[in-house]
């Protein structure tokens, strides 16, 4: 058994779409970066490549390539799922937390497991996600941007 751990953070940017867990959520500013950037999906990714020994998401996916402009994090998740499955290598559980002043997101945590869960070819009980409110404290308190964190638990097929 291997464990892997990821983190990501990425500012609010008013005129973006915001996009968490794959899922697209009405709001009025998006997360802003090179790709989506769906944080949460970031923070999976980076805790997968994490367990399998195979660097970060920056690593395989460089903001300096202008081939990742606005790609989906989607994508590169069913990219790694891809590699996790050529390693011989399978997702036992997934547990994730969002820092998030706003918006209020308990309503969309079943879906983002959902969703994720769907391209990691897994069970939803094997994917956790909660959300936890800045308390009005740092740059999440003031709802400036959001911060995600993931560990992981892969074991060999």
């Amino acid at each position: 058994m291997r464990i892997g751990q990821g983190y990501d953070i990425h500012p609010l940017k008013e005129g973006r779409p915001f996009i968490l867990g794959g899922i697209e959520i009405a709001h009025t500013h998006g997360l802003d970066g090179h790709s989506d950037a769906d944080a949460l999906v970031h923070s999976v990714c980076d805790a997968l490549l994490g367990a399998m020994g195979e660097g970060d998401l920056g690593k395989r996916y460089p903001s300096s390539n202008p081939a990742f402009k606005g790609l989906s994090s989607l994508t590169m998740l069913q990219d790694i799922v891809e590699l996790l499955t050529q390693k011989g290598y399978r997702l036992v559980n997934l547990d994730t937390v969002i820092m998030a002043q706003s918006p209020k997101l308990g309503s969309h945590l079943e879906s983002m497991a959902k969703k994720m869960a769907e391209v990691l070819c897994v069970d939803v009980t094997q994917v956790n996600v909660k959300v936890k409110s800045g308390e009005g404290i740092g740059m999440i308190g003031r709802k400036e941007g959001i911060a995600t964190q993931a560990v992981c638990l892969i074991d060999e097929m």
